[in-house]
């Protein structure tokens, strides 16, 4: 689960893809839910039957008492295993890191502003950096795959025995202007990758390097969190898609007669008041018969999360 816990940050970072709905916003999200209690955030989690929680922002560290409270709770109620990491661009104290480990923290992630990641081991970041590891945190550093002398960064993490995250640098509606202004281009006309991003990273050699594709990211993890959620909410008639979208019939008008009449199990549908819902193949096959009666009938295909976006609505 990915717990966004504030979009105010102090750092202006020119590949930055936080949306306009959520930057500069004292707002939290679970996923794409917002969260006005602490029951969202738990509902949300057992929806997805989710096994650890990423927590990012903004700068999270900005709201460092919502932060130890939403790394208590969550380890409260599932338990250590439930693995939590932490994105942030600042360099904590001791104290701070010492508040962190005590709710259950299990893993911290440092997004050192560019200016200083070519001589990272001789800023405020390595002593911090360094704090974590002694206390136990399972430490690295987490920045976008651009040009800039890496030797740095990878000598500090071999002291600590950190790892390094790479993610393909991406456009987003927030960061194109600036992208273009400093001459970065997209792969291809239907890519968000960045041309030479990957390239970049595959020139590092590091036993513990991580990298993350554009298409990775939108592809698998979105679809794995997406058959998750799915596979908690769908109800017995829903069928489940490859991508982790749910199939099944819609039929408008009153027809609950006309399938107790032709034997169709009430396991297999939900009456809605007016709209049935059913599995898809029924609502197919019987279609005519439901329109002899005056209904409407058609096949839905939407996201799996509760008033999930519609992707294609099918008319039969």
């Amino acid at each position: 689960m990915v717990l966004f816990v504030t979009g105010v940050c102090g750092k202006n970072c020119f590949y930055c893809p936080v949306s306009n709905e959520r930057r500069g916003k004292d707002k939290i999200f679970a996923n794409e839910r917002l969260v006005n209690r602490d029951e969202d955030l738990i509902e949300e989690a057992i929806s997805m039957d989710a096994l650890g929680t990423g927590i990012t922002g903004g700068e999270p560290l900005l709201r460092l008492d919502r932060v130890v409270h939403y790394i208590n709770l969550l380890k409260n109620k599932f338990g250590k295993s439930h693995h939590i990491h932490l994105y942030t661009a600042l360099a904590p104290n001791k104290e701070v890191l010492e508040s962190l480990r005590r709710a259950g923290l299990d893993e911290i992630r440092f997004h050192p502003p560019r200016n200083i990641l070519q001589n990272i081991g001789r800023t405020y970041y390595r002593v911090s950096i360094i704090e974590a590891h002694k206390m136990g945190i399972l430490t690295g550093i987490e920045i976008p795959a651009i040009t800039f002398d890496f030797s740095g960064v990878i000598s500090l993490l071999k002291e600590v025995d950190g790892f390094l995250n790479v993610n393909e640098l991406e456009f987003s509606e927030t960061n194109l202007a600036e992208l273009k202004k400093l001459g970065y281009l997209p792969v291809n006309d239907t890519s968000c990758a960045a041309l030479g991003s990957k390239e970049v990273a595959e020139s590092l050699d590091f036993e513990k390097l991580h990298f993350c594709s554009s298409r990775f990211k939108d592809a698998v993890q979105l679809r794995e969190r997406f058959k998750r959620i799915a596979k908690k909410s769908a109800r017995y008639f829903d069928e489940i898609t490859d991508d982790g979208t749910l199939v099944y019939g819609v039929i408008q008008g009153d027809c609950v007669h006309l399938l107790e009449e032709l034997g169709v199990h009430k396991e297999m549908f939900a009456d809605k008041h007016g709209t049935v819902d059913t599995a898809w193949w029924i609502a197919r096959n019987l279609a005519g018969e439901f329109k002899k009666i005056g209904c409407k009938v058609s096949v839905i295909e939407r996201y799996p999360m509760k008033n999930g976006l519609v992707v294609e609505m099918t008319p039969l």
